[in-house]
């Protein structure tokens, strides 16, 4: 007694195979198009400086294995809190991480999501 034929197995390989692939090429048109919408919010987004204060810092490190080559990515974020109390989250590179110190209140520049700067008085 035979579950399914050689033909039956593979049309359904090939279908799974067709619905990864249509999934995995949907994903990456959804993160490219928020990118791309995020980029543009910011863009329109006013250029504003405030006094603000480091409450935190946090890093988020990567690990990515291909070919038999390993890499790693490290981001990184700083959180400052403005004089109404509002929080916001803000990417940096590693030299401004590595520049910062929690406590540290200056002006902080940005626009929209994008870190420009935190520069003293």
């Amino acid at each position: 007694m035979m579950f399914f034929s050689f033909d039956t197995g593979f049309s359904l390989f090939s279908s799974l195979f067709s619905i990864a692939f249509i999934v995995i090429f949907g994903i990456i048109i959804v993160a490219a198009v928020r990118g791309i919408a995020q980029w543009n919010q910011n863009n329109h987004s006013p250029r504003l400086t405030v006094q603000a204060c480091i409450t935190g810092k946090r890093s988020e490190h990567h690990h990515h294995h291909h070919d038999n080559m390993d890499t790693s990515s490290t981001t990184y974020y700083v959180t400052f809190q403005v004089q109404s109390g509002d929080r916001m989250e803000l990417r940096v590179n590693g030299w401004e991480y590595g520049q910062l110190a929690e406590g540290d209140v200056r002006n902080l520049t940005f626009q929209g999501t994008r870190y420009l700067g935190f520069e003293r008085y």
